[in-house]
């Protein structure tokens, strides 16, 4: 088995509004590459106005924004992350990284125990 045969979703959970886990991740992930939090949104098939709803939960848990916008208008409005959520990113990916190299041998066995005939 490869990492490629399965997909690892670790959410981690401060309080009751306050996590983060892929969705989020991807979130910041596509912000960055489009700079519109509508652009993301559509992209991951989600409204505007959850985007922007998850944005700002992300930006009240931490302790600087993690992501900046400005409005539309005549040059156009767009959305940066910032340095605190390039940190955030990089910090949650680089835990679902490690959490997935220390926890082989149990996916591995957990694999084998699935009523699965690819095992």
């Amino acid at each position: 088995m490869t990492e490629q045969d399965f997909n690892l979703r670790l959410r981690l959970v401060f309080g009751p509004e306050e996590m983060i886990g892929p969705g989020k991740a991807e979130l910041l992930e596509r912000i960055a590459r489009t700079g519109s939090i509508a652009a993301a949104g559509r992209e991951m098939g989600m409204s505007y106005k959850r985007a922007w709803m998850l944005v700002e939960t992300m930006n009240a848990m931490f302790k600087a924004p993690v992501v900046t916008s400005s409005r539309g208008g005549a040059r156009g409005g767009g959305a940066q992350v910032t340095e605190t959520g390039n940190e955030v990113l990089q910090a949650y990916r680089a835990l679902v990284e490690k959490a997935l190299h220390a926890g082989i041998e149990e996916i591995e066995q957990l694999n084998k125990l699935r009523n699965s005939t690819e095992n």
